[in-house]
């Protein structure tokens, strides 16, 4: 009798357990877990959406974005970049540094994110620091001629004329009609008073795209030789950009002492007056 009363007794436990718990069950509701791999998609496409709508000047949604993708998938360099991106937009250079950092630690053969840390450190002023950045990224793309050019950039701001024209070579040996690494050829040239290859350079980049960069730097050429010509070239320049009546301006866009002090003595001519003023009054 002992043994039957505590069989009953397990059994009636037992059972009286799988009952409370199909009750949870029915209380409980059920929730739905997605896969990692939908979880590692969804991250991807929201992050390419923050990519998108940074172009058309949405910074702050894109960054709120690019934000969410990332804690979806940590793991994930590119989403990293994209933060990086948006973070370079609204200049919050610290942060994006750190969102660089960590795409690295997932690749350190993305040479997207040395480029990155190099447009962050020339924002930053920090010229040696985007030089080492810009060159070991080259090393992994050999053969990206913006990083090249970007590079050639680097050494104009340095005034070290003849590695700028190195890697401008380089560029436009991968990139034939690379007329922005032919016109800073020109730049390079001016200021180390090659004024002839200067003038080459920028006709090159003239017949390629007509610019006013070029044009203004190829009329400061001719105003010795031909002032004529110089300043009806010039006038074309201003008519299509007049933002190079300014001095700043033409610093922004490396142009060297030499060239700056020639196009100054430029605008001294009467004739251009007209167009200079007109063209300041369009700035304002």
């Amino acid at each position: 009798m002992k043994k039957s009363i505590v069989k009953l007794l397990f059994f009636s436990i037992i059972s009286g357990h799988i009952f409370n718990m199909h009750n949870l069950k029915a209380i409980v509701p059920h929730y739905y877990f997605p896969e990692t791999k939908f979880l590692k998609q969804e991250a991807l496409s929201i992050g390419k959406q923050a990519y998108q709508i940074l172009f058309f000047g949405q910074v702050k949604d894109s960054l709120n974005m690019a934000k969410l993708a990332v804690k979806i998938d940590d793991k994930n360099e590119i989403l990293w970049t994209i933060l990086a991106e948006t973070q370079i937009a609204s200049k919050l250079y610290n942060d994006a540094l750190i969102s660089l950092n960590n795409a690295h630690k997932i690749n350190p053969k993305m040479a997207e994110v040395y480029f990155a840390k190099s447009t962050i450190y020339l924002k930053q002023s920090k010229i040696e620091k985007a030089k080492i950045s810009l060159q070991s990224g080259i090393k992994i793309q050999p053969k990206n001629f913006n990083a090249i050019f970007q590079l050639g950039n680097i050494y104009l701001m340095e005034k070290n004329y003849e590695k700028a024209l190195e890697e401008f070579n380089k560029a436009i040996k991968i990139k034939k009609d690379f007329w922005q690494a032919i016109n800073n050829k020109g730049l390079a040239y001016f200021e180390l008073d090659k004024t002839s290859l200067s003038i080459i350079s920028f006709e090159k980049a003239i017949s390629i795209k007509e610019n006013a960069e070029s044009l203004l730097a190829l009329a400061t050429c001719l105003r010795t030789k031909d002032i004529n010509q110089a300043i009806i070239i010039a006038k074309k320049a201003l008519i299509k950009d007049p933002n190079y009546v300014e001095y700043n301006y033409r610093k922004e866009q490396l142009w060297g002492e030499k060239l700056q002090t020639s196009t100054e003595k430029l605008f001294n001519n009467t004739e251009l007056k007209k167009e200079i003023l007109f063209a300041k009054t369009k700035l304002n």
